[in-house]
C-alpha cells in the first residue's frame, strides 16, 4: 500500500486539500462516494486518492452539471476500468515471466538436443543363399 492509498488526513485537512467544505466530505461518504479510513477511535482519515476523487466530484457536479447519481455511475466505471487496466498489467507481466521461461526451456531443449546427436548407421543385413537365385518353372 502506497501512502497515497493510506489515510494521513483529517476531515479539515482534505477539505481545504480538496476545495471543499468538511461537510460535503461527510455528505459524499454518506451517499457512497468516497470510503475514507477510520482509525480505532472512529476518526476518519483520507487518502491523496480520497481527496482527488473529491476534486473530480467537483468537476463533474460544478463544471460538467453532472448530478450525484451520474457522479456515482461514473467513478463506479471509473474504478472498474482502473481494476481491469490493473489485471492487464498483471497479466503482461506473467505473459513475459511465461515467455521467459519458455525461451530459457527452448535453449536448453537445443542445447541438451545437439549434444545427443548421433549418427545413425543401418546395421549390415546378410541376404539369405537362395536370394540370388532364379526360380525355375516346374514343367508338368
Amino acid at each position: 500500500m502506497s501512502w497515497d492509498d493510506s489515510g494521513v488526513y483529517i476531515i479539515s485537512v482534505a477539505a481545504e486539500l480538496a476545495g471543499v467544505h468538511p461537510q460535503t466530505l461527510r455528505t459524499y461518504e454518506r451517499k457512497g462516494l468516497i470510503k475514507p479510513a477510520r482509525t480505532a477511535g472512529g476518526t476518519r482519515r483520507y487518502s491523496g486518492r480520497d481527496v482527488r476523487r473529491v476534486q473530480l466530484i467537483q468537476q463533474l457536479t460544478q463544471e460538467e452539471g453532472v448530478n450525484l447519481a451520474g457522479v456515482m455511475r461514473i467513478l463506479d466505471l471509473q474504478d472498474r476500468v482502473d481494476a481491469l487496466s490493473a489485471e492487464v498489467e498483471r497479466q503482461r507481466a506473467r505473459v513475459e515471466e511465461v515467455r521467459a521461461e519458455a525461451d530459457d526451456a527452448l535453449r536448453e531443449a537445443l542445447r541438451d538436443r545437439s549434444s545427443e546427436i548421433v549418427l545413425y548407421r543401418p546395421p549390415e543385413v546378410e541376404r539369405h543363399p537362395t536370394a540370388n537365385r532364379r526360380r525355375t518353372r516346374r514343367v508338368r
